[in-house]
């Protein structure tokens, strides 16, 4: 395997060989453009430039930039895409996310991590494991998702955590590490505020 192959692979591989350089180079320059496009180019610009960016993407994507990310093609996402700003992505690992996700501002999603003894991280070798987010995901301000973690569907992640293990579906989960709060339940639906019952009825 060359070293892009071994990256996708989730074992040891070095960045700086078999073309992943210009690779990286190629998704600077598209970042580039997202990040410094015109406000009023911004709602056809966008999503057209996230369908060249990504790997795959569902109907109405959309960020807020500025984004970043390592190669871009190694991110998937499904319909209704929403990220806030600042969001970043370290996708030398798959990263998949289903509909609907909502990613609040100053997110981070990492599948990159080094060796932890010195003497290996100082060999160059580094890896990406990937990242899977389900459907209807709603990711709090200032969370970070480390490499490996599976994050189930119909999931709340409080502003501010660090997961750093798998969050089974249909719950609230925060803290650092993260953890499940508690479950989300029928009951929920009648909300938008903590004690703040609705006052519409049309969803």
């Amino acid at each position: 395997m060359d070293q892009k192959q071994r990256m996708l692979a989730g074992l040891p591989y070095k960045a700086w060989l078999d073309g992943l350089p210009e690779e990286h180079q190629a998704c600077k320059r598209k970042l580039f453009e997202l990040n410094t496009m015109e406000p009023d180019d911004q709602p056809a610009g966008i999503p057209k430039l996230l369908g060249e960016l990504f790997g795959s993407v569902g109907e109405r994507p959309w960020l807020e930039p500025p984004f970043h990310c390592d190669y871009g093609s190694n991110i998937t996402v499904g319909d209704d895409f929403y990220a806030n700003f600042n969001l970043t992505i370290l996708d030398v690992g798959k990263v998949t996310i289903g509909s609907h996700a909502f990613i609040a501002p100053n997110v981070s999603i990492y599948t990159a991590g080094h060796p932890v003894h010195p003497e290996s991280r100082n060999s160059g070798y580094e890896y990406g494991i990937p990242v899977t987010i389900g459907n209807n995901v709603w990711l709090g301000g200032n969370t970070v998702v480390l490499p490996g973690v599976t994050i189930g569907d119909n999931v709340v992640i409080g502003a501010g955590s660090v997961v750093t293990k798998d969050i089974p579906s249909n719950v609230i989960a925060a803290g650092s590490p993260c953890r499940v709060i508690r479950q989300i339940t029928a009951e929920d639906r009648n909300y938008y505020f903590k004690h703040r019952k609705f006052d519409v009825t049309d969803f």
